[in-house]
This record gives C-alpha cells, structure tokens and sequence, in this order.
C-alpha cells in the first residue's frame, strides 16, 4: 500500500448540524476500521452560518450513538473557499449546497466538488434528504444512505491514492 498520500475530506449540508456531521462521524468510523485514520484527514461545514459552534442536532447524535459513533465532540462551521484549497474532496449533500458551494469554489477547484451520494449509485437517490424538520425515521434513513455512500467514497480513495 502506497500511504505517503494524505487525503482530505469535507462533507457539506446546509448549518452543519444533521448530515455532514453525521456523514463526518460515520466515515471517520469507517475510515478507523480500515486502519486508514492516519492517511485521511476528514471535516464537516455548511453553508450558511446559522449554527456555527453548535453541536450536531441532539437527534443526529442519538441515531449516530445507536450505532456506535459518537458526535457529540463536533462543532459546526461555515463552508469558506479556502477548503476548496485544503481538501481533495468537497462532498455536498444535495443539489441545493452544491450550488451554493459553486458560488465559492475558485476556479480549477471544480473537480473537487461532487454530490456525496455519486458514491452511493445502487441508491435510487442522489441527494441525502434533510432530517431537520421530520420525524426520528428521517435521521435513520439519512443515517443508512450516508453508510452506504461512506463505503464507496472509502473504495475510491483507497483504488485511487492509497492503493499502489
């Protein structure tokens, strides 16, 4: 294995307090579990200021804890150009953050901006729906698509930069 690569990781929503965090928590587990925490630096923001230094949504901690991922150190931040700099991958959430993201993103940096779930193609979504204002089962299901999407996005930087 090739390991002298480090890759970065940003998972973008809209306040930084469901999903990216979630997504954050979820592949920081999955990258642990692969023996790969030394070689992946990995971040969460949003795209717009409304919940800077909040902790995640009680109820994305609760789902996420249920499964063995703790969130409750996290803190929200805003999305900056500067990231489109630091990080190999700007992963938004939906349709809606990724435009947003465009708007920030310099130019020649476009090729790291992707829909997260474009590592999730067996999903019959592309977008991780906002849990925000639904019920219990909302986050569960974000919880899943972002499990499954975390896993591809894991696959392809191991073929791509660590595998050697």
């Amino acid at each position: 294995m090739n390991t002298g690569k480090h890759v970065k990781v940003l998972f973008v929503c809209m306040g930084n307090i469901c999903r990216s965090p979630t997504a954050e928590g979820v592949f920081a587990k999955q990258v642990k579990e692969a023996n790969l925490s030394d070689h992946i630096e990995i971040d969460s923001a949003g795209t717009h200021a409304y919940h800077i230094g909040d902790a995640p949504d009680a109820r994305s901690q609760k789902t996420a804890l249920n499964r063995g991922i703790d969130l409750s150190r996290l803190k929200a931040r805003r999305a900056v150009a500067a990231d489109f700099d630091h990080y190999d991958y700007v992963l938004a959430m939906d349709r809606d953050n990724y435009q947003r993201l465009e708007g920030l993103c310099p130019a020649g940096s476009e090729y790291k901006l992707q829909l997260f779930l474009s590592f999730a193609p067996n999903l019959e979504h592309d977008e991780v729906p906002d849990p925000y204002y639904g019920g219990s089962m909302g986050f569960e299901r974000v919880l899943d698509m972002i499990e499954v999407a975390s896993e591809g996005l894991l696959q392809e930087i191991q073929l791509r930069y660590l595998n050697g």
